[in-house]
């Protein structure tokens, strides 16, 4: 199933505004929607808002007045889109369980990724990031049950991903000199590691800003200090997956991959998005971005002389985005990679960094007070006998993670120790 936007007819620029009535959104009903419709809405609202503020910097730094107003324009409409889609999200839907809405995402999306990236590298970045991810949705879910919300998290992503931990949180927090990855570059990259990359970095971009405005909302001392940690694991990612994309792309062409971008992945959501009216909202949209990518490529041969075949793929891109299940899939990355850290742009298991490394003076100094994400499993344990975990397929993949096992125990050395 291939498809080449490149072919399409959109709808002109000057049919794309809408009345404030057709923007504002019927909510979807948060009781019956189907999760991975809640995660379609989410990731699109990221896609649309890493493609506004793009455009924004772009602003910033183009000096052609018709390129400026072409940006302008368009912009518009893509705020637009942005709050129909957002919108789309009920006022009933508490933050807690659109947290957990926000890191299924991450979990599932970045698997669809991982599993289909063609460069090794790239894998192993996107592989590292989901086990972090997937522990933040162990995090909050116990916390989504401590708050006394009236349905647990398996009620959220109902039974399309596990909740369970993984790499535990505490051990996130890097230097930010090991959170910078190797970058690839347009013109050796394969095209679908170009959407891949833009995909996710807009996703853990909506992440890290959702959460630093939502963060500090909660009553209680452990959820904002919960939040206030996770938050700041987000910026990590940013900087993660930031890094990989090519940072010589010119401003025309940056544009023009973002808008390929945002077509390839309405188109995606159309594939299997269940809901007809939601469907409908992604079918709208697909046709407006049609339109902002031929503006896009025209303003890319027309200001920087580069023909769009240079850049995009002659047949399209062959497969859509999907939204499934993956847990057999993280299992295997869990038992792989647990013991994963950054060192500079590499991967290594933490028994393997150097006395003294970086890593561990910047555990030391971030967990000396204690660690919100330990705390709240260690809350949940005294007030409810137990921790709160979700699983369909069996035990943990990680015996020292398992139900009877605790984070001293999960082959991560004592920073203290180092």
């Amino acid at each position: 199933m291939a498809f080449n936007p490149l072919e399409e007819q959109g709808i002109p620029l000057h049919k794309q505004l809408r009345s404030w009535s057709e923007l504002n959104s019927t909510p979807y009903d948060t009781e019956a929607v189907h999760p991975h419709t809640r995660c379609r809405v989410i990731a699109m609202n990221g896609i649309e808002i890493e493609a506004i503020m793009n455009s924004h910097n772009a602003a910033r730094r183009i000096a052609d007045v018709g390129v400026r107003q072409m940006l302008a324009d368009v912009r518009r409409v893509e705020q637009q889109q942005q709050k129909a889609v957002n919108w789309l999200i009920p006022a009933g839907e508490s933050v807690l369980a659109n947290t957990i809405g926000y890191e299924q995402v991450a979990v599932d999306l970045t698997a669809w990724v991982a599993r289909n990236e063609p460069d090794p590298y790239l894998r192993q970045v996107y592989e590292f990031g989901l086990l972090e991810d997937y522990d933040h949705l162990y995090r909050y879910a116990n916390l989504m049950d401590l708050m006394g919300e009236r349905r647990k998290a398996e009620a959220v992503t109902g039974d399309l991903t596990e909740i369970l931990p993984g790499r535990p949180t505490i051990f996130h927090h890097r230097h930010p000199h090991d959170d910078l990855r190797r970058p690839m570059t347009v013109q050796a990259a394969h095209f679908q590691s170009i959407l891949n990359g833009l995909t996710v970095l807009s996703a853990e971009q909506q992440t890290m800003n959702f959460y630093m405005n939502v963060g500090n909302r909660p009553e209680d001392p452990l959820a904002r200090a919960l939040y206030l940690e996770i938050a700041q694991v987000e910026e990590e990612h940013v900087t993660h997956y930031e890094s990989i994309l090519d940072p010589s792309m010119s401003w025309m062409t940056n544009l023009a991959i973002h808008e390929y971008n945002e077509c390839w992945n309405y188109w995606s959501c159309m594939q299997s998005e269940p809901d007809p009216r939601i469907k409908a909202v992604w079918e709208l949209h697909l046709g407006m971005e049609l339109e902002h990518l031929r503006l896009a490529c025209e303003a890319m041969k027309e200001v920087e002389g580069v023909d769009p075949e240079e850049v995009f793929p002659d047949k399209g891109v062959s497969a859509p985005l999907v939204f499934e299940p993956n847990k057999q899939y993280v299992r295997e990355v869990i038992a792989r990679t647990v013991q994963w850290t950054g060192y500079d742009s590499e991967f290594v298991s933490v028994d393997d960094l150097p006395e003294g490394h970086r890593f561990f003076e910047h555990q030391r100094t971030v967990n000396r007070d204690g660690t919100p994400s330990e705390q709240v499993i260690d809350r949940h344990r005294t007030e409810f006998g137990s921790e709160y975990r979700f699983s369909t397929e069996g035990d943990h993949p990680v015996e020292s993670l398992g139900i009877s096992g605790t984070t001293e125990q999960s082959g991560y050395p004592n920073p203290s120790a180092r």
